[in-house]
């Protein structure tokens, strides 16, 4: 009967010790993760998110200012959250403009090589 009761003891003490860390981590500022997910935004919109992906764009924007107010409120969690979430906006921002550059690049390309065949097929007549 002692090795169930120390069995209970040790995993009521771990549940404890797990809520009281959980606890803290809420009461930590997330100063990196808005950081991280700011340089993310700047990112998409020097990469042409704005002109390319301007809802996902104005999504990261809104959320990064929702962000930084609950950091002013001292929600460390939700400004957390937001941060995540306009940081993921802004990556699919970046990522749209990215393949919108490389889809005028490859159209661009097209074209070329279309001229070039047009005047190899001139030139051999």
């Amino acid at each position: 009967m002692t090795t169930i009761s120390q069995f209970i003891r040790a995993g009521l003490l771990g549940v404890a010790a797990l809520s009281a860390a959980g606890c803290t981590s809420m009461k930590t500022p997330a100063t990196a993760s808005v950081a991280v997910s700011n340089a993310a935004v700047d990112s998409a919109a020097g990469a042409g998110g704005a002109e390319f992906a301007p809802v996902e764009m104005s999504s990261a924007r809104n959320k990064m200012a929702l962000a930084n107010k609950a950091m002013a409120a001292k929600d460390y969690q939700l400004a957390n959250d937001l941060a995540t979430q306009a940081q993921a906006d802004a990556k699919l921002a970046q990522g749209k403009a990215d393949s919108a550059k490389a889809k005028t690049a490859a159209d661009a390309l097209q074209d070329d090589i279309r001229v070039l065949r047009e005047e190899l097929d001139r030139a051999s007549k």
